[in-house]
């Protein structure tokens, strides 16, 4: 079996990568090499159960994997002596699951005042989206189309306001959504990167005429 889980599943920090796309990933890896019932919630073996000895080896190296797929913070949470991989993964959802309520309403006080002027680029501002989506579906807050769509443009700059409004009107599905948004950004670029117009030259000046004040007689 492969040992370098890292290669397979980022590390969950909670930040970067969410618990839900973590549990999506590492799932994933499991199923590919048939070891989801170390996780699922299947029935460990029983100790005198003939292949008990082959089950505790792989449950072994389901635990390291779930091991090494933590931040180090988050590890330190979670590491136990003498535990299953089970254990270990309900160990990691209670971390994140836990409170549902009061972390409910932080990841939507998040999401509230997410703007894409606090983002590195549009993408960035578009994954984090996804990413707040994702932890309050895994808190049963599951979020809509239409409502992912609505917290999109609630922090989008004035010059998106024409797009802006295209979205809030037509609601458009959350993929769709962001390629109108991207080529909308791409617009954006071009038209900052055009050089300004130059100046209409100005005309020639009128021929300076110089006016003879007569001398009075006397």
């Amino acid at each position: 079996m492969v040992t370098n889980i890292q290669n397979k599943v980022r590390v969950l920090d909670g930040v970067k990568v969410s618990y839900p796309s973590w549990v999506k990933l590492f799932t994933l890896h499991a199923e590919g090499y048939d070891v989801v019932d170390h996780i699922d919630g299947t029935q460990a073996l029983a100790k005198d159960a003939a292949d008990f000895a082959s089950w505790k080896k792989i449950d072994a190296v389901v635990l390291q994997w779930i091991y090494r797929t933590l931040s180090d913070d988050l590890l330190v949470r979670v590491l136990e002596d003498k535990s299953t991989a089970y254990e270990a993964w309900e160990r990691v959802k209670n971390l994140f699951l836990n409170n549902k309520g009061s972390r409910s309403a932080a990841l939507q006080h998040e999401l509230t005042n997410l703007t894409l002027s606090a983002m590195p680029d549009l993408d960035s501002y578009c994954q984090r989206i996804r990413e707040l989506a994702d932890q309050l579906g895994a808190v049963d807050c599951l979020l809509t189309n239409t409502q992912r769509i609505l917290y999109l443009v609630r922090g989008l700059p004035r010059e998106y306001d024409t797009t802006t409004s295209i979205l809030n009107q037509s609601l458009l599905p959350w993929e769709t959504a962001i390629d109108q948004l991207q080529a909308e950004a791409r617009r954006i670029a071009a038209r900052e990167n055009i050089a300004p117009t130059p100046l209409v030259a100005a005309a020639p000046p009128y021929p300076t005429v110089t006016v003879v004040t007569p001398r009075p007689r006397h």
